[in-house]
């Protein structure tokens, strides 16, 4: 007889960027000209000294088990980091090491999550945070922020979404799909509303903290409102600002409690992160910081091209982000047109399918992220392909535009 999965199975989606990359992929592999900007991941080669870092690891017989939340090093340089960034003083008990930021939320839901409790999601928002609160057993409590101009949750939104069942507020600044950056003034105004609702915790996702761009400027709710931190888990990790997707290294840094229940859990699924990745990471954090300046600048040249280009499109059109790599566009302006081979693009799912088969260009629609109407282009990939891209996106919209003229 086959085995039987668990009902939970039935509450979790696949993740959409990793279908949708996956079905760019196999075309290519047929010798299709497949250019993709689905994917988080960073053009860049991991910077040198990381690298050796990594390779010295191996070399020094640093390859046996750590302690399930991390070496003591990595430990105390994230501490450090956190301090300098948020003035706020960690100790090593307050940091976990995970393989990747996606485990770190994991293991933090898990850990706090009972039946029927609810985390509060401001949509558009990353495919995996409603995905990973229904695997917990809790409930995720969408605030739809879509008809904003900026995408963002406002203080009086969240106040509305709050109930006596709210475990956690899911909070991700820069963001993933939108590239919207919350203002210190915005996450004061979050904390006067947490200050009266003491059950409420936050997890504020700051993967992309790295990557933002002037006059823009980073701000955490754990710098703002001090005061809160024993309510605050911080995401961080390496994979983005420091294109390091395949180490997979993330942490989290909160509350004493909070973290050792994470690493109980951690340690009897995963153990601890790669030792080897740890010491890469340790230099990531630690090390010379001058790469950051390089990368920020040829990606804020990436999305000012992707975005004037859009600009110009028919029936497209975007906000220009300030943080992370990604450009939410509203294909609205396509929708119910059809195409040559007589195909109504009904949804941003259709058009998405459309592009990848009729223009081998892959992007990732936007109800993936509940954004329907919208399709999330990545553009952390090299200007050649990001102008190729351009290109096939333009003569996709002109041949609709001729189809109904």
């Amino acid at each position: 007889m086959p085995i039987r999965l668990s009902k939970r199975m039935d509450t979790v989606a696949p993740s959409a960027t990793k279908a949708m990359t996956a079905r760019a992929r196999a075309l290519k592999a047929q010798g299709r000209d497949i250019i993709a900007l689905t994917q988080g991941e960073p053009d860049f080669d991991t910077p040198a000294p990381i690298g050796k870092a990594g390779m010295a690891a191996i070399a020094e017989g640093r390859t046996r088990y750590t302690a399930v939340p991390g070496i003591p090093e990595l430990r105390q340089a994230i501490a450090d980091q956190i301090g300098r960034d948020h003035g706020l003083a960690r100790t090593t008990d307050e940091v976990i090491v995970c393989s990747g930021a996606k485990q770190v939320i994991a293991n933090a839901l898990l850990a706090t999550l009972d039946t029927d409790d609810e985390v509060i999601v401001p949509a558009p928002c990353w495919v995996t945070y409603p995905e990973v609160v229904k695997l917990a057993g809790g409930t995720p409590m969408i605030v739809d922020c879509t008809d904003s101009p900026t995408f963002k949750l406002t203080a009086e939104a969240l106040e509305t979404a709050i109930t006596s069942r709210t475990r956690w507020l899911i909070l991700n600044t820069p963001s993933n799909p939108t590239g919207a950056v919350y203002t210190a003034r915005e996450l004061a105004a979050f904390a006067d509303v947490l200050r009266e609702h003491e059950h409420v915790a936050v997890l504020t996702d700051e993967i992309y903290a790295e990557l933002v761009y002037p006059p823009a400027r980073f701000a955490s709710l754990a710098a703002i409102a001090p005061d809160l931190s024993p309510r605050i888990l911080i995401v961080g990790g390496v994979s983005k600002a420091h294109a390091m997707t395949g180490w997979r290294i993330g942490w989290g840094a909160g509350p004493a409690d909070l973290v050792k229940a994470m690493a109980t859990l951690q340690g009897q699924t995963t153990s601890h992160a790669s030792s080897i990745a740890q010491y890469a990471a340790l230099q990531a954090v630690s090390g010379d910081q001058g790469h950051l300046a390089d990368f920020r600048a040829t990606l804020r040249k990436r999305r000012d091209l992707l975005c004037e280009r859009i600009g110009a499109m028919p029936g497209l059109s975007c906000r220009v982000p300030d943080g992370a790599f990604y450009v939410l566009v509203d294909c609205t302006g396509l929708l119910g047109r059809r195409t040559v081979q007589g195909t109504e693009l009904g949804t941003d799912i259709d058009i998405a399918m459309w592009l990848l088969e009729q223009f081998d260009l892959a992007v990732v629609p936007g109800s993936s992220f509940l954004a329907p109407g919208h399709l999330r282009l990545s553009y952390a990939v090299s200007t050649d392909d990001l102008e190729h891209a351009c290109n096939r996106l333009q003569a996709a919209c002109d041949a609709l535009m001729r189809e109904a003229a």
